[in-house]
């Protein structure tokens, strides 16, 4: 039984109700940026500041490769379109516009918790080298934006209904 004191391993992540395939192993990072404040100081007051003007929250933003190339999950993160006809597809074609790549995003962690982005955006792109040691990839951030309510992420229990 997993500890919920503790948030690790990724079981599954669902990005736009899209199972994406295989994360490459240490290449999840939360990334993000630290919060942000302004001190004020005062002449009388030489060894602090006497007030601190809080400007911005921690954030999050997460970087991670997939590894796991079929032609839908290149076409889930990079747009384009696949080839053929699901679940036999023969190829891939980038896209030829811009691609905006929005919607929810949940991570079922292995510790038995949840983390779930109601806004997203995922920015991706092939990366990797191309050798006969390593398999080429999908570089991917993920952008956490402001919902239209609630909290911009929570963590939770894992449910049934989530799976992992």
């Amino acid at each position: 039984m997993a500890n919920k004191d503790f948030v690790y391993g990724i079981a599954k992540v669902t990005f736009a109700d899209f199972v994406i395939g295989y994360i490459e192993k240490g290449s999840w990072d939360w990334g993000g940026k630290k919060p942000e404040a302004v001190d004020v100081e005062a002449e009388q007051v030489p060894d602090a500041p006497v007030l601190t003007l809080l400007q911005k929250n921690g954030q999050i933003e997460p970087t991670f490769n997939i590894i796991q190339l079929n032609y839908e999950n290149i076409q889930k993160v990079l747009g384009g379109t696949c080839v053929g006809t699901k679940p036999n597809y023969t190829g891939w074609n980038a896209p030829s516009a811009l691609v905006e790549n929005t919607g929810k995003c949940i991570i079922d962690f292995v510790s038995g918790q949840t983390l779930t982005i109601p806004a997203a955006t995922l920015l991706g792109n092939l990366g990797g080298k191309l050798t006969l040691t390593e398999v080429s990839k999908l570089e991917c951030q993920l952008k956490v934006n402001k919902p239209a309510t609630g909290a911009p992420y929570t963590i939770t229990n894992t449910t049934a209904s989530s799976g992992s």
